[in-house]
């Protein structure tokens, strides 16, 4: 581990479990055990477990915690009940995104759950705007585990009593062999599965009644990243950043119905004439033709070989046992269907655009049929 990365909770754990270990966001980070397709299906079949400590927990509290947040994000908090998650943007004053994150309300504060790579930007951007009597606090003695797949449930509610009960985007305060921790159902591989906030001493060996259980088997970053494509679910760093706008980036659904009328965030007016009369760009799905993937930075190119968009995730899909990538095209070449042409290192490839996800969600949402 080089001095640029700082070992997480579980760095001990992952090594133990033969982990092959990379430098991500600062950290030195678990990419895979036994192979990532292995583990890519494993999650879809059973229950991954993801060490995701590298994130950064916040707490926002005060008297008007609520009306500031809604200052920086384009959320209405005001109708999010107790103990509801919503996912949302920290945008910059011209509409681009300086971060995708989870909020939910706690009682009497938020919790708020964002990007590793870009958490202390993340801290220093919202404690500069927040008034003096709202509170920011990093929850740096906390990890964060997730264990997503079709028998998470199964084997967290055997550890955790009464999880069971909780639908997609709702969290509570429950104890896991003791422990206290904060658990929603929530997560970023299109699965059904929960993410579980735990003090950082405990993580190990919550960690390890976790993996103890027979659906479940611990998984690295490679999985985790191919999981969230196949799910059409963006990556920070890669299909947003801050030249890249909410609608462009087919996000619309997080700009909330009151504030796209009312406005008060940064970017509204740009977000809203986009809500209108449609951005320039738009990230689409590709569904690329042949068995050879393409990768972050191929171009989109027109019928004279200029550079019209980009290509910002790609891979091959374990469950189509095909090659799929998310770009950014022109609105005009944005519909489903539409043919796409790719230059990647000298090499043409054909695709057309698909829709997203390409593996369809089986998030369990409360009155959904079972």
């Amino acid at each position: 581990m080089s001095d640029a990365e700082n070992a997480l909770p579980l760095d001990d754990w992952h090594r133990g479990r033969g982990a092959r270990m990379v430098p991500f966001a600062g950290y030195s980070m678990p990419i895979q055990y036994e192979g990532i397709i292995a583990e890519h299906r494993w999650t879809r079949e059973a229950a991954g477990l993801f060490d995701v400590s590298h994130m950064g927990q916040l707490i926002i509290s005060g008297a008007e915690a609520e009306q500031a947040l809604e200052t920086l994000l384009p959320a209405d908090l005001s109708i999010l009940k107790d103990g509801r998650l919503r996912y949302s943007l920290l945008l910059t004053d011209d509409g681009g995104i300086i971060d995708d994150l989870m909020v939910t309300r706690r009682a009497d504060h938020f919790y708020m759950v964002v990007n590793g790579a870009t958490k202390h930007g993340d801290i220093e951007h919202m404690r500069e705007r927040l008034p003096a009597c709202v509170r920011l606090d990093h929850m740096e003695d906390q990890a964060l585990l997730a264990l997503q797949g079709p028998k998470a449930v199964d084997a967290l509610s055997r550890l955790a009593r009464g999880v069971e009960a909780l639908s997609f985007m709702t969290g509570g305060a429950f104890e896991l062999g003791g422990t206290p921790a904060w658990i929603s159902r929530s997560g970023y591989t299109g699965e059904d599965g929960f993410e579980i906030s735990v003090p950082a001493a405990a993580a190990a060996a919550v960690a390890d009644l976790l993996a103890d259980q027979p659906e479940v088997k611990p998984i690295g970053l490679g999985a985790r990243d191919s999981l969230r494509l196949e799910a059409g679910l963006p990556l920070y760093g890669h299909d947003l950043d801050e030249t890249t706008t909410p609608v462009e980036a087919d996000l619309g659904f997080a700009i909330s119905k009151r504030r796209r009328e009312e406005g008060g965030f940064p970017g509204a007016e740009r977000i809203r004439m986009e809500l209108q009369e449609g951005p320039i760009r738009r990230r689409v799905g590709l569904a690329v033709s042949g068995r050879q993937p393409v990768r972050e930075g191929a171009m989109v190119v027109d019928a004279e070989g200029n550079e019209v968009g980009k290509v910002t995730s790609g891979g091959f899909s374990p469950m189509l046992e095909a090659p799929i990538a998310m770009a950014f095209v022109p609105a005009e070449s944005a519909e489903p269907g539409a043919s796409v042409t790719l230059a990647q290192r000298g090499k043409i490839f054909e695709a057309k655009v698909a829709p997203m996800p390409f593996v369809p969600h089986r998030y369990n949402r409360k009155g959904a049929a079972r």
